[in-house]
């Protein structure tokens, strides 16, 4: 399986298990982790979810191939029933992070709760280098956590930064030896479950309703113009290139 899920002690565990692609997230991976959100939201016994990956590699974002062949509209799509059940997600969201991050491996964790980082971990986000523009939320959420600067510099340039450097930026909560990433992670997931079930949905909600909707409006913004953005001549130059294993020539294009 792609994705493994599993119920402890009150924490569902969602964990990317696709190493040889690089945790690179196809259609079908979106959709078993939209299923497992929903089902953790529905089942009184989980209080807390915990997102992970593999120790070299959290995710390399989206599966370009998987991604380019699909047929329906990128708001029909797994990947959209994704954002909308984390985003809206009621229960503590914890992310622990490790190796790679990239695009969406990034963005998803703009609505997690809390963050936790390997101290090798490198993050990217390289929508504009694939003649994209950014998604989930990541053009409002991400200013709002580090900063116009910080994030136009993250989001221009899609260029890779490290753990010190996101923690620096406000956007993690923690860096950790790799060995001691998952034993952290879910010692605070476990300190959570002891808590007020009830207390920290309602704490969650309030702390969100301030841009809840902007978001979810934001989100939908961001998806007409990304949708449109794939059919792009930039966007084709930048997957082929990526294919062939060479660099982009975007001097054509104005």
């Amino acid at each position: 399986m792609d994705i493994l899920t599993s119920k402890q002690n009150g924490i569902l565990t969602i964990e990317f298990n696709r190493p040889d692609k690089k945790n690179a997230i196809t259609s079908a991976m979106y959709q078993t982790m939209a299923d497992a959100i929903k089902d953790g939201e529905e089942d009184q016994a989980v209080r807390v979810i915990l997102f992970c990956g593999k120790p070299e590699v959290f995710s390399a974002g989206n599966d370009l191939e998987d991604f380019m062949n699909a047929k329906e509209d990128l708001a029909d799509r797994p990947v959209a029933q994704f954002l909308r059940n984390l985003s809206m997600a009621s229960k503590p969201v914890i992310a622990a992070v490790s190796g790679m991050a990239i695009g969406i491996g990034v963005t998803m964790l703009l609505h997690c709760d809390q963050i936790y980082a390997a101290e090798d971990t490198k993050f990217s986000m390289p929508f504009a280098k694939l003649g994209l523009c950014p998604e989930f939320g990541s053009s409002k959420l991400l200013p709002e956590m580090i900063g116009y600067n910080h994030a136009a510099e993250l989001l221009f340039f899609g260029e890779s930064f490290s753990a010190e450097q996101a923690f620096d930026m406000g956007l993690i909560n923690k860096v950790l030896p790799s060995a001691d990433l998952m034993v952290y992670a879910y010692a605070q997931a476990a300190k959570l479950v002891v808590l007020p079930a009830s207390s920290l949905r309602t704490t969650k909600r309030l702390m969100k309703a301030r841009y809840a909707d902007v978001v979810i409006e934001q989100m939908i913004e961001e998806n007409r113009h990304f949708s449109a953005m794939l059919q792009s001549p930039e966007a084709k130059e930048a997957f082929i290139a990526f294919f062939e294993r060479r660099k982009p020539d975007f001097s054509k294009f104005s």
